[in-house]
């Protein structure tokens, strides 16, 4: 298997899942402090102390350790995500939290220390919680204004020392999920197709923004945006499973045909027609869309099965959004249906219509790992199911590149260290290298623990992917 010297190996986080210190060093709450159950179930009044993501693994604490853990595997990259709600603590303030600043500036500072570059997503389900409560999230307009300052902020601080960017994590999420996606409070049976579509329009529109803005700052930057990947098929050849497909695809390039094209397509304009949706578009937004990414980024767990008639067939499960069960496919503990194929399928689909690179920011197994009573070989966890994973899928990165001519920039697995997991919000669904000691219940010393796939991945990054197989 072969893989360009310039590939950037390495893995991915989420301050919300990870960091903890949610109330630290003058950090304002975000949406995922209500949200102690995940994303299955709604929002909460009151912060709940039983909040994993409260403390999450203590990254705050403990980002020393994890990142110098990160450079012993040989990380070329470093996907994380910055807290607005640690540099704006209500989103809507005046001046930024220096707190905060400070602390990513020591992260950063510790990253550079081992040649670690960071991939830093600046939104990452955690819209401040007062600008969810008093905006309804991205339903507003305004908060174009108040991410516009935030990335300013964070564009012009940490220039030179971050060059790979993120505007939004899996933007087309807001389809399922609005809360998680795009703050939004109210529930999402009590939102109309007119307010998705305009809370998107909102997003794509400060994405672009971003990329404009980041570029201006420094020329050297490269900005992507970033969606959920998933791969769709038929399942059957009958041509209304075909087109049924065709029509859910759509949904999802919608997100990055605009980013990557900067401009509404003809079939997006037919969807909002066919829904009633009459787009508040004005020509200073149609403008700034045509900023577009550098990159296409993505995360890629399990594809799905499209048909006409889904209720003649067992419903697949999944993260954010499912479709029929594929009888090819085996599943993970989490039933989520397991396809490496289609990572090299969508890979494929995605450098097709941009020629742009592409980068696989996520994807990674979630498992219930068990910590050995003894280390053996130097390692504490036996996980042999993640290193079959994630070589399967980093075999078909290798084929999408040298037998089909993809341009894939890198590759960052999820959970590259154990945290809190966003579907579900409890800890026992495992998918990093490094196993943290905490606990559903929240006991725990928090210590770190190397798992069998820790020195697999070590491996994969030393031999740039001579041992994928």
């Amino acid at each position: 298997m072969k893989f360009p010297k310039e590939f950037l190996w390495g893995g991915a986080t989420a301050a919300n899942q990870c960091e903890g210190a949610w109330n630290e060093d003058g950090k304002g709450a975000s949406i995922q402090d209500y949200m102690p159950h995940g994303i299955m179930q709604g929002p909460s009044e009151v912060i709940d102390e039983h909040n994993l993501k409260l403390k999450g693994i203590d990254l705050y604490h403990h980002y020393k350790e994890d990142i110098a853990l990160f450079a012993e595997m040989g990380f070329k990259v470093y996907r994380m995500s910055i807290a607005w709600s640690r540099i704006f603590p209500n989103g809507d303030d005046e001046k930024p939290n220096e707190k905060g600043l400070e602390f990513y500036d020591n992260v950063f500072d510790e990253c550079k220390k081992y040649g670690i570059e960071p991939l830093v997503t600046l939104s990452h389900y955690e819209t401040p919680y007062h600008l969810a409560k008093k905006y309804d999230g991205w339903r507003s307009r305004d908060l174009i204004g108040f991410y516009e300052k935030y990335v300013r902020t964070v564009f012009t601080r940490y220039k030179g020392k971050v060059h790979y960017w993120i505007t939004f994590n899996e933007i087309n999420s807001i389809w399922h999920f609005p809360l998680m996606g795009a703050g939004i409070l109210t529930p999402k049976n009590s939102l109309s197709a007119q307010d998705l579509y305009q809370a998107a329009h909102h997003e794509l529109v400060a994405s672009a923004l971003a990329t404009k803005i980041g570029h201006e700052i420094d020329p050297e930057n490269k900005i992507g945006c970033m969606v959920l990947g998933l791969t769709s098929y038929p399942r059957t050849c009958d041509p209304d499973d075909v087109i049924a497909t065709m029509e859910e695809s759509k949904r999802g390039y919608f997100f990055t045909d605009i980013h990557m094209r900067g401009y509404y397509p003809s079939y997006t304009l037919k969807m909002m027609e066919k829904e009633g949706v009459v787009l508040n578009a004005t020509d200073e937004d149609l403008e700034i869309l045509k900023n577009t990414c550098d990159f296409l980024s993505f995360s890629y767990y399990m594809s799905k099965c499209i048909a006409s008639n889904p209720e003649q067939y067992e419903k697949g499960k999944g993260n954010l959004t499912t479709g029929v069960k594929n009888p090819y496919l085996q599943e993970s503990q989490w039933g989520w249906q397991i396809d490496p194929k289609g990572l090299r399928y969508l890979l494929n689909t995605y450098y097709d219509r941009y020629q742009k690179p592409l980068f696989i920011v996520e994807n990674g197994l979630g498992a219930k790992d068990t910590l050995l009573m003894e280390e053996k070989d130097g390692y504490w966890v036996e996980d042999d199911y993640r290193i079959q994973y994630m070589n399967d899928h980093l075999a078909q990165v290798s084929k999408a590149m040298n037998d089909d001519g993809v341009e894939v920039m890198g590759y960052t697995s999820w959970g590259c260290i154990d945290l809190i997991s966003a579907s579900t919000a409890e800890m026992k669904k495992r998918y990093g290298f490094i196993y943290v000691d905490r606990n559903n219940d929240g006991t725990g010393s928090f210590k770190r623990y190397k798992k069998k796939s820790f020195y697999w991945y070590k491996k994969v990054i030393e031999t740039n992917g001579q041992i994928i197989s």
